[in-house]
């Protein structure tokens, strides 16, 4: 059974070895692979974030942070970011982590969630937002460089979270 829990300090590690095997490949993130260790952790855990977690039998699988995508007058549109270990893979922990985060922005009063920069290459990533709701709403030409020095599209992602 997958429990999805807000982050606390002794999560860091897991969280840490998550977010390195994730950038590490170089093909979802902007993040460089030699991100240092304390400002991963920062950027995924201070706030204005908020982190989550995905734990099965005790270890954590996957990951999330929620924020408001921009301050002031744009803090109503949340943002969030979202890695699975590689092992857990193909096993629905994305799915429950978005379905949780979106459950969770609505909670703190957030009208819509926006994702500024999903990689074109990463069909798995776009099918899941799909089911989810979202919907491109922009196309960022050759804006995210892969590994070996490929230039592919990135798309921006939005959808309410308020009934019409």
């Amino acid at each position: 059974m997958l429990n999805i829990r807000r982050a606390s300090d002794s999560d860091n590690d897991a969280i840490w070895d998550i977010f390195h095997a994730v950038v590490a490949s170089g093909e979802t993130y902007v993040f460089d692979a030699d991100t240092p260790r304390d400002e991963a952790l920062s950027y995924w855990l201070h706030p204005p974030a908020r982190c989550f977690v995905a734990e099965r039998d005790g270890t954590i699988v996957g990951t999330y942070t929620l924020r408001p995508n921009r301050p002031g007058l744009g803090s109503h549109v949340a943002n969030a970011a979202f890695m699975v270990a590689p092992g857990a893979s193909r096993a629905g922990v994305g799915y429950a982590l978005g379905e949780h985060c979106l459950a969770e922005a609505r909670r703190l009063g957030f009208r819509a969630m926006q994702f500024n920069f999903v990689v074109a290459t990463n069909e798995r990533a776009l099918r899941l937002w799909e089911r989810l709701g979202f919907r491109i709403v922009g196309t960022l030409p050759g804006a995210f460089r892969l590994r070996g020095e490929r230039f592919v599209d990135a798309h921006v992602m939005f959808r309410s979270l308020v009934d019409s």
